[in-house]
């Protein structure tokens, strides 16, 4: 059964605005998906107003797959996975918690969360994990997205809000700067945010490749700065030297509303324009036209300045992050009425999956689980003493490291999350999947993790549920039920609530979003993500909600108009520096040659590609993965157009097509991450991580790449087996 509903889309933190109405007749019998059983528009909203990208014009196409799981399956002495029934799926599960806490303590109990769950099931995955299952162990897939920027606003800010004003805000800037972040294939509708920079010439974009958001700022619109991957901290810093000895800083603003001034400027000293092209790449006067470009736009029209993945995703990511806080904060950008700094959150509720309780080190409203008087206020609203809350867990990489491990976790339990195709050293952390004493996955198609797992538990898709999401600006929108779902497919609500019953878990679970909500506002009460002034109601009133919104109050739209989020009411000027990266891998044979390896997405595909590989449409125009080459370089290795190509390094090797293309540096290959077996480009990225924030290194390594004139049949059979 199919009714309207006004929703939002299920992939990107843009969250665009749609309605879904029951399909009026079939598709065309040449798409080899089933007819969806709704039609999508795009509906008028501030991020997308009315327009959507392929992947959610397509979305409503998935909730009757033919691939879809509905009903638990349990994976047999011989491999293969068969139905049982949901009591038996249960009973084996709760079975699986208590065997591995009699033998190995709580903590050999695990839980992987993903930014793709609701406000409602991210919060209570938390309070399952903590109070049902008595484990600290728990982590979430945002920690491979999200948490260097989060690391940097939190100790340059005092609090992390992916973009602390309305996306609405960039439509009048003059000059907008963005480092590695592609929105114009990761969230096309996001790029009509930038078309008042552009039309000014002030759109600046930072990516070794030129990209199809770098290629916005031909014509005069802006500038496109191409340094070699891993020199972005070098960059920033050698902008802020240009700030600071040409006399563009905000002098008042950095007395009255900043500390650390003095310690930045000799931090800077040694990162003159001429350095820094010797590092980067990046001629000096490109150097010097940016800094006086976001200047210029400070007193003009306005200034931002936006970062993503590409700079945040290695292991100097928070030192990055900070550094483009620092130079936002030095010509006076963040709270005021025209300017300011953000991050591009990626997956759908990235915001709101970080702060209720996914990560290993928080409690929900984003409290530290070290506080005591946060430890206090959520242990009251739960119903227990403080000290049956476990401690801080593992952040994701060493959490996963951990796996199968004599003193790690035995027992993992995955929701919302790809972790053998989007993990780091993914043939790691399949081997560990495969020596966990019993695996868990959640999922409603059978992904490469859920191939891996004991037990698979059939779960709801987007248009099937109620709940709630933060989108990229801090604002709380409402998912809304337009659909019945498979007979035999459970929320993940009522999948915690029965496993707490089993385990005679302290406190309550209840299986209705709007009753957790409700929980939701009372936990993150006073805290730094409050949102105790929000309910169902308001946000059915189409109301706008920016967190935080304590009771009683109107919300908060802008962030910092009037002080930051540290008790002394200024922001943080941090010193950072660049860190000396590891020796590479030894050359493996003649013919192969050194490489620089960033990975990225592509415009059809979304994370690990689980969803939109099932999409006809997306498959179609992305079937497989492409490695990304320059011609100079490829013809220097004997590799053309199409030709087949071994990239290998110590962790794994992936073989794959050659795409040849002007767009990317010499010495640079280019991977997406969304595709299985042979072609996975996390078999080659390392988990070392960002001493800081746990992120891992997912966007500078050291491959080696060469023709293969075939594929070895033998070895591609065990790649793609191992996936």
């Amino acid at each position: 059964m199919a009714n309207s509903a006004d929703t939002h889309c299920p992939y990107c933190a843009l969250q665009c605005a749609m309605t879904l109405t029951p399909a009026a007749g079939p598709v065309p019998v040449a798409l080899s998906t089933p007819a969806a059983p709704l039609d999508v528009q795009g509906r008028d909203f501030p991020t997308n107003r009315g327009g959507l990208c392929r992947k959610g014009w397509t979305s409503a196409s998935l909730l009757n797959h033919g691939g879809r799981i509905t009903e638990p399956l349990l994976k047999g002495p011989d491999g293969v996975h068969r139905p049982i029934g949901w009591d038996q799926a249960l009973d084996l599960a709760a079975q699986a918690v208590r065997d591995a806490r009699a033998r190995h303590g709580a903590d050999a109990v695990g839980v992987f969360g993903g930014g793709g769950l609701t406000n409602e099931k991210a919060y209570m995955l938390g309070k399952f994990a903590r109070l049902a299952l008595g484990t600290s162990r728990i982590d979430y897939n945002g920690r491979f997205c999200m948490s260097s920027a989060a690391a940097a606003g939190m100790r340059a800010f005092g609090v992390d809000r992916g973009l602390p004003f309305p996306v609405e805000a960039l439509d009048t800037a003059s000059t907008i700067l963005m480092l590695g972040s592609n929105v114009a294939e990761t969230m096309p509708p996001f790029v009509q945010h930038l078309k008042g920079a552009r039309d000014a010439g002030g759109l600046i974009v930072v990516d070794p490749r030129r990209s199809a958001t770098a290629a916005f700022t031909a014509d005069g619109a802006g500038l496109h700065l191409q340094p070699l991957p891993g020199t972005d901290l070098t960059l920033l810093l050698g902008l802020s030297h240009v700030v600071i000895h040409e006399n563009l800083v905000d002098t008042a603003y950095v007395q009255e509303r900043t500390s650390g001034y003095s310690a930045v400027v000799r931090s800077v000293n040694a990162f003159w324009p001429e350095r820094v092209q010797s590092i980067t790449g990046v001629p000096a006067e490109l150097v010097r036209q940016t800094a006086r470009m976001l200047a210029a736009g400070a007193r003009a029209g306005g200034s931002y300045i936006l970062t993503g993945r590409g700079v945040e995703q290695h292991v100097d990511g928070t030192d990055t992050a900070t550094a483009a806080i620092n130079l936002s904060l030095l010509l006076g950008l963040p709270g005021t009425a025209r300017s300011g700094y953000g991050t591009l959150t990626g997956q759908g509720n990235g915001q709101g999956g970080r702060e209720h309780g996914q990560k290993a080190d928080q409690l929900p409203g984003y409290r530290k689980i070290t506080d005591p008087a946060a430890r206090a206020h959520v242990a009251a609203v739960w119903g227990v003493p403080e000290d049956l809350i476990p401690g801080p867990g593992l952040p994701a990489v060493q959490l996963l490291k951990s796996l199968g491990k004599s003193d790690g976790v035995q027992c993992l339990f995955v929701h919302a999350s790809n972790i053998a195709v989007a993990a780091p050293d993914a043939n790691a952390v399949i081997h560990g999947l495969r020596s966990l004493d019993f695996l868990v996955v959640c999922d409603f198609f059978l992904s490469e993790t859920a191939a891996e797992a004991n037990l698979i538990l059939p779960v709801l898709q987007w248009a099937e549920e109620d709940g709630t999401l933060t989108n990229l600006e801090g604002r709380v929108l409402r998912r809304r039920r337009a659909v019945s779902p498979p007979a035999g497919a459970r929320s993940e609500l009522w999948i915690m609530a029965r496993l707490a019953e089993r385990l005679d878990a302290p406190s309550t679970y209840s299986e209705d979003p709007e009753t957790v909500f409700e929980e939701l506002r009372r936990a993150s009460a006073g805290g730094p993500a409050d949102y105790s002034g929000i309910d169902y109601a308001m946000l059915d009133r189409g109301e706008a909600a920016y967190w935080p919104y304590p009771a009683g109050s109107t919300g908060t739209p802008r962030l910092f108009t009037g002080r930051f989020a540290h008790p002394d009411g200024k922001a943080r000027l941090v010193p950072v520096a660049p860190r000396r990266r590891r020796t590479p891998d030894a050359n493996p044979g003649p013919a192969a040659k050194a490489m620089t390896l960033i990975t990225g997405r592509l415009l059809e595909h979304y994370q690990s590609g689980a969803q939109t590989r099932r999409v006809a449409e997306l498959l179609a125009a992305q079937p497989e993965a492409t490695v990304q080459l320059h011609p100079a370089a490829a013809h220097a290795m004997g590799i053309g157009d199409g030709t087949l190509v071994s990239v290998v390094n110590s962790r794994g090797e992936v073989v794959c097509r050659a795409e040849l293309s002007t767009a990317i540096r010499p010495e640079t290959v280019f991977l997406p991450f969304h595709f299985p077996g042979a072609e996975s480009a996390n078999r080659l990225t390392e988990a070392a991580t960002d001493p800081v924030s746990g992120m891992p290194e997912f966007k500078f390594n050291t491959v080696w790449v060469r023709p293969v004139a075939a594929p070895d049949s033998a070895r591609m059979l065990q790649t793609t087996e191992a996936s």
